[in-house]
């Protein structure tokens, strides 16, 4: 696994938008905040011209996305990307980035999660690059950075760090900023649980997933190398991480059957399942049976509603790194290791 060198002080943190751009003003203030707050902590900032654009939830065209990545990727300046937003179709580009050269080029931090699957799971399954599942830029333009966008900073430093449950959440639902500079609401209980009831978990194991919706639309395609990924790694074991938008509880199954039949869960240490926003429970089926009917046969620990995916606050995840997971009574620990 390729890990990018350390990001120092000093150094550019560079924002492009490979899925929406940004366009409200409320968070054009928010984005001018996250410049403000990176460079008060000692870093540079840039952004490519498709940041502040959009057009009917695209940035910029999808040659022209995959060229501001690209230049960024190749930017001598540049330590380290956060893309700027999520949204429906980064897809469009993973045809024009140049897989190749990226996997050439001396590797460089990557941080985005939702649509960014499509580029944080490629480096690591076809580029063999590790990166960051974590937030987007946006949030670092809170008026006071919460502790997990501090941690994703310390990752890219080169810090193994153990990072703990946290004892309250947002209530997974879409809501509109009223306040530019807005920290996350932490209105609901946050609670790990897990599909047998167990009292104490452990696994570790060389890491890969990200959002479900983006995954299954790889299966199949010519950048499917999840195969080959686990195939590498099984030595070290495969954890995977994984979470939901807006999805139901039987297109979860569904989603999760047609990976299992892919043969992406062998040799698999442990799923741990991240916070699903705006999930609708059909025909009954809570997400614990949706989990466990799925998966149950795989005979491994499976965590859900830890703190990783659209529900603030989630925690950065060390994408190709190993993690080793931890959990006791509804709490519980990732720690992230360089190896």
């Amino acid at each position: 696994m390729r890990y990018p060198r350390n990001l120092e002080i000093g150094e550019y943190i560079s924002t492009t938008a490979p899925s929406e751009g940004i366009v409200k003003e409320i968070n054009w203030k928010r984005l001018d905040n996250a410049k403000k707050n990176l460079e008060e902590l000692g870093y540079k900032y840039k952004e490519t011209s498709n940041v502040r654009t959009d057009e009917k939830g695209r940035s910029s065209s999808a040659k022209e996305r995959a060229k501001q990545f690209m230049e960024l990727w190749q930017d001598r300046e540049t330590r380290s990307i956060i893309s700027a937003a999520g949204g429906f179709f980064l897809n469009e580009m993973i045809d024009e980035i140049e897989w190749e050269k990226i996997k050439e080029l001396e590797p460089k931090w990557f941080q985005g999660y939702s649509d960014n699957t499509g580029i944080t799971y490629l480096l690591t399954t076809l580029a063999d690059t590790a990166c960051i599942y974590g937030p987007n830029v946006k949030d670092y333009g809170m008026k006071k950075l919460y502790k997990n966008l501090e941690d994703s900073l310390k990752i890219m430093q080169g810090e193994e760090i153990t990072q703990e449950s946290f004892g309250e959440c947002e209530n997974g639902e879409w809501a509109e900023r009223i306040d530019p500079y807005e920290e996350y609401s932490l209105t609901s209980k946050n609670e790990w649980k897990n599909i047998n009831g167990e009292e104490k978990i452990y696994f570790k194991g060389r890491s890969i997933g990200g959002c479900l919706n983006v995954i299954t639309d790889l299966i199949g395609t010519k950048y499917d190398k999840t195969k080959e990924y686990i195939e590498k790694y099984k030595e070290d074991g495969i954890v995977w991480f994984l979470e939901a938008c807006e999805m139901s509880t039987p297109v979860i199954y569904c989603k999760l059957w047609q990976m299992k039949n892919a043969g992406y869960f062998k040799n698999s240490n442990g799923i741990i399942f991240g916070r699903p926003i705006m999930l609708k429970e059909e025909y009954e089926m809570t997400q614990e049976e949706c989990l466990t009917q799925a998966l149950k046969d795989l005979n491994i620990p499976i965590i859900y509603d830890a703190d990783i995916g659209h529900i603030a606050p989630q925690m950065p995840i060390l994408s190709g790194g190993i993690l080793e997971i931890e959990y006791e009574k509804g709490k519980g620990k990732i720690t992230n290791y360089f190896e």
